[in-house]
């Protein structure tokens, strides 16, 4: 048996490898049903809008809201919340991307993986990574960014500086949806983007 902190040392070995491999091999994200988008709008740290274009980048198609598969970002007004939608809007506004629809939600939302088309960056991973954004597990399923994510905690990264930090999943037990934003004042909530 391996003494306590020999284990724990093999454990984050184990995972800077796997999150190694994750930023060097960005197949995960590289997917052949993949196509090729503009991203129009963000949401909030997990949600946003992109419309398909052809290879001159043209628009092909009518616009489409995705949810990043895999992964829980804050709700917008939940502590974190507006961070994480600021680095999501940083990573991906008006850029090309690639993206992988995997199913829908409840919502009809597509939940997708969604690639940077020019440096081929997963853009969950890249949140997870800087803590913005939890990696989305289902009962016995490891998400695909798990290790991330507790690399993200270990390193007291983005919202794991906040030893209390809560899951967005918790959040919205305990709180219900964000509300509505008032009449008047700035919009940070659920409001349908204008598209011009």
């Amino acid at each position: 048996m391996l003494p306590v902190d020999e284990a724990l040392a093999r454990g984050r070995a184990f995972r800077l490898c796997l999150l190694l491999t994750l930023a060097v091999c960005p197949a995960a994200g590289a997917h052949a049903d993949a196509w090729p988008a503009r991203v129009s709008y963000v949401v909030d740290g997990d949600s946003l809008w992109v419309r398909p274009v052809d290879a001159d980048g043209a628009a092909t198609g009518p616009r489409a809201r995705l949810r990043l598969v895999d992964i829980d970002a804050p709700e917008i007004c939940q502590s974190g919340g507006l961070q994480a939608r600021d680095a999501l809007r940083a990573l991906v506004q008006g850029r090309l991307v690639q993206v992988a629809v995997r199913a829908r939600d409840r919502y009809g939302r597509a939940l997708a993986v969604v690639t940077r088309a020019d440096d081929q960056v997963d853009v969950a991973a890249e949140l997870v990574r800087q803590g913005l954004a939890w990696s989305d597990d289902f009962g016995w399923r490891r998400s695909p960014y798990a290790a991330l994510s507790d690399d993200a905690r270990d390193g007291h990264r983005g919202l794991f500086a906040d030893a209390v930090a809560q899951r967005p999943a918790d959040f919205r037990r305990r709180h219900g949806p964000c509300p509505a934003p008032e009449a008047g004042r700035a919009s940070h909530a659920r409001k349908e983007p204008e598209f011009p």
